[in-house]
């Protein structure tokens, strides 16, 4: 009996202190997972009111918390100049939860990350309220509002990137939303604002900068050129370029929409004027496999972006020679975005060297103690040296005497390509700039889902010029 009676204590004994086990581990290991879970309503209540840290550009706040001097919500969320920084800054709402900067660091913000445990205990032990810590993106307002400026509320994207580091100095969506209404102590308020912002048909809400993938058109001759130079041509090549080119297993023929004669053109020529038929050559004679690899080295297929994640670019595979000509034009399945553009620009003026993109540099507690500082990473060598100056050279080509005059500076070097997607029939063409001004060291992508009376080209000298100034 007395030993029955063991057993069952020893089993007991041991489910007690597998259950303390088990107690102690969730809330070690799971604690930040829960505390993050948007379904848990307490630390929902208590975060949404509490004194929120900021999010500043060029040490301004760009985003912070305000006291209401009500409650149960002693601060607000607020917004400066919300449309203008809503793609990266996102949205913090009581009902459809975070976006974002919100949601990437929102441990950080909210003041409950790790890094920030012994300023909480500081904080009770003063008897204040523990506040979040701040975030210092790499965005400048000045060329910001330029770009914003420059878009004129047409549908498209814009990126400015520092090339040498990978550091985002701009990024901006068109048209956008005001992310203060979904931020809103009126909640009746909030839900029809939401409903206003992604009702059918409505686009507000969408990042055209980073998220969303279309058709590049001839921007994406500069990886078809990376990979030219890579396997023996020279900027001096003679390829064949005529003025109609029948596409293989195809009734279909390939015209160029510049004057580029009917004969041939150097790699040099054809990048400058923009030639369909050469670049539709090249591709054909390299093959989707070699294509795919450059395109892979800048980035295409890989989720860019430290401290948020872009939309992966697409080179399809498996293609026909018919359509492996499309792709080198950037048309057919080629898709990809304007941060990835500017990644490419940058990468061939920054001797072939593809920088992680990122936008956070800095996070400071309240106190103003530096807590992390971001440094630079090396993505990828996409090109070798010597390559990557010679289509850098060629790019300024483009600009001084191509299809990419409008992007000219004076008293400053700079290179780009121009380019024109066809869309659905009737849907109207995207238009295309990605370049880069060598003295600044800044790479920028202009994106404009309808090309209209403006072009991609003046407004990526708008951002150009912001950045020289």
């Amino acid at each position: 009996m007395n030993k029955s009676i063991r057993g069952v204590a020893v089993f007991i004994g041991v489910m007690f202190l597998a259950l303390l086990v088990n107690v102690t581990a969730g809330y070690w290991i799971r604690s930040d997972e829960l505390n993050e879970d948007a379904r848990n309503t307490r630390v929902r209540d208590e975060q949404f009111g509490g004194p929120r840290g900021p999010i500043l550009a060029a040490n301004t706040p760009i985003v912070q918390s305000v006291e209401t001097g009500t409650l149960p919500y002693a601060y607000q969320r607020e917004y400066l100049d919300g449309p203008l920084y809503a793609p990266f800054t996102g949205y913090y709402s009581y009902i459809y939860g975070r976006s974002g900067l919100e949601a990437r660091f929102n441990a950080e913000l909210a003041g409950t990350a790790d890094s920030q445990f012994m300023q909480r205990i500081l904080d009770t032990l003063a008897g204040s309220t523990p506040s979040g810590a701040q975030l210092l993106t790499t965005i400048q307002p000045k060329l910001q509002q330029a770009t914003w400026d420059a878009l004129g509320g047409q549908e498209g994207g814009a990126i400015a990137i520092d090339y040498q580091t990978g550091a985002v100095l701009a990024w901006v969506s068109t048209p956008s939303y005001d992310v203060a209404e979904l931020a809103s102590l009126d909640f009746p308020a909030t839900q029809e604002a939401w409903e206003q912002f992604t009702a059918d048909g409505s686009t507000v809400m969408n990042d055209r900068a980073t998220q969303e993938i279309n058709a590049p058109g001839s921007t994406f001759k500069l990886v078809v050129a990376a990979a030219a130079l890579a396997n023996g041509y020279t900027a001096g090549s003679v390829i064949d370029t005529p003025a109609a080119l029948p596409l293989p297993e195809s009734t279909h023929q390939l015209t160029n929409l510049a004057a580029c004669g009917n004969t041939t053109k150097t790699l040099d020529q054809a990048l400058t004027l923009s030639c369909n038929t050469t670049f539709a050559n090249i591709g054909m004679a390299l093959g989707q496999d070699i294509v795919d690899a450059q395109a892979e080295a800048f980035g295409f297929g890989s989720s860019l972006g430290d401290g948020f994640s872009s939309a992966a670019s697409v080179f399809p595979t498996g293609m026909s020679q018919a359509e492996l000509a499309m792709a080198s034009i950037g048309q057919f399945d080629v898709a990809t975005t304007p941060l990835q553009m500017a990644v490419v620009a940058g990468a061939i003026a920054n001797g072939g060297t593809v920088m992680e993109p990122y936008i956070v540099q800095e996070i400071r507690d309240s106190n103003e103690s530096v807590l992390s500082t971001y440094e630079p990473v090396v993505f990828n060598q996409a090109m070798t040296e010597a390559n990557a100056a010679t289509l850098a050279e060629l790019m300024t080509h483009v600009v001084q005497s191509g299809t990419g005059t409008a992007a000219q500076i004076p008293g400053f070097t700079v290179g780009g390509k121009t380019g024109t997607a066809e869309t659905t029939v009737g849907g109207g063409d995207h238009s295309w700039f990605a370049g880069y001004i060598a003295e600044k060291h800044v790479a920028v992508a202009v994106y404009l889902a309808h090309e209209t009376t403006t072009t991609a080209t003046p407004i990526a000298r708008a951002m150009m010029e912001a950045a020289s100034s």
